[in-house]
């Protein structure tokens, strides 16, 4: 079993965690004092642990789970993706969020070696070119510089077991990058309620999916308005309702279309602003630079409500805007197109680093 642990280069045991006795000796910066936080307490047994919903749907809500939990959440992570004692894994997600987390627990859990680093846009950056990963989970954002900014990016990638993105939608110029790896990149669904994923979906290579899976033992059915449900012990037993509309393919698969809240009612038309995120990705594509950008709504006295494109930026000349409508043009209905271009300078995050829709429409 590992004794020790890297965090942003400095070493510490495991012992000296567990009593706190490196404090007068190393110093800390906060995330690394917090990081080091919960793994003092999971190291002392802590049972119950106290953790924030993420935000990305309305304020972060106060939320306790079990060690319990967090425990058989790991097991199947472990379990499913082949991950032995010693193997490596690089924690670079935020661990005061159950991404960040649920690693240092797989870590712990699985008796592998970790090498934690902040939660930085390109965090392989911080590791030591000699040094194999053998596992990370990555978000979007996080996965799309590594590729962008670093010549030996595949070749660092492909030596790892496996790779876990989440936490935010993956773009359609991600995904095609992606096709480059030989190494697994599963796609995460889960949430905090859930102590992080219950699902993979493969993303690429040969048998990529157009579904998750579910992990084992997990139970998922439907509500009234098609959004999934979800029990297990990972819940504690309770049933979740989610937000989520999901086609249901079998007892353990299932295809993700949108957000309730999501659902955009225009002139007496439902459309999924999801769907029309994924035209917009694959118009905005044949850009260099794709800007950030996300579909929403406006009252309109007309329609009830008007579908309308939010980017992040400056403003794109009017040729550029009438090219991008032609391309979605070929792949949305005239109720799916965006009526209008919206320009933000700047998006609002969540602490999370997702984008921060409500604020950024109503800035």
């Amino acid at each position: 079993m590992p004794d020790s642990l890297l965090l942003n280069g400095k070493k510490f045991y495991y012992d000296e965690i567990r009593d706190y006795s490196f404090r007068n000796s190393i110093p800390l910066n906060g995330y690394e004092a917090k990081t080091l936080e919960f793994c003092r307490n999971w190291l002392n047994g802590i049972q119950e642990f106290p953790l924030h919903t993420s935000g990305s749907t309305g304020e972060p809500k106060p939320i306790t789970l079990s060690r319990k939990q967090l425990e058989v959440s790991a097991a199947r992570t472990l379990k499913v993706l082949n991950l032995k004692k010693g193997d490596r894994m690089l924690v670079c997600l935020n661990t005061e969020f159950i991404a960040g987390i649920m690693m240092l627990v797989r870590g712990f859990e699985g008796e592998l070696e970790m090498i934690i680093v902040e939660p930085i846009s390109n965090p392989l950056a911080l590791v030591p070119k000699e040094e194999k990963i053998d596992f990370a989970s990555f978000v979007p954002m996080q996965l799309q510089i590594i590729l962008q900014e670093m010549p030996d990016a595949v070749e660092r990638l492909d030596q790892m077991k496996a790779i876990l993105v989440g936490g935010a939608p993956v773009s359609f110029t991600l995904q095609r990058d992606l096709q480059q790896l030989q190494t697994p990149v599963y796609l995460t669904y889960g949430m905090t309620e859930t102590a992080s994923h219950i699902a993979l979906r493969l993303i690429n290579g040969p048998k990529a999916a157009e579904y998750f899976e579910v992990l084992d033992n997990i139970e998922i059915g439907q509500d009234s308005r098609g959004c999934l449900t979800i029990k297990a012990d990972v819940t504690n037993n309770e049933l979740i309702i989610t937000n989520d509309i999901v086609e249901l393919l079998t007892t353990t698969r299932f295809r993700w279309v949108g957000r309730a809240d999501n659902t955009i009612n225009t002139g007496g038309v439902k459309v999924q602003s999801e769907k029309v995120e994924i035209a917009v990705a694959e118009a905005f594509a044949t850009m260099d630079t794709p800007p950030r950008f996300f579909v929403a709504s406006e009252p309109d006295e007309l329609l009830g409500e008007r579908i309308v494109l939010v980017v992040e930026g400056k403003p794109l000349p009017a040729e550029h805007e009438q090219a991008l409508m032609q391309a979605m043009g070929n792949l949305l209905s005239k109720f799916e197109m965006p009526k209008q271009f919206i320009y933000r300078k700047k998006f609002y995050e969540t602490s999370t680093g997702k984008i921060n829709k409500q604020k950024t429409m109503h800035s």
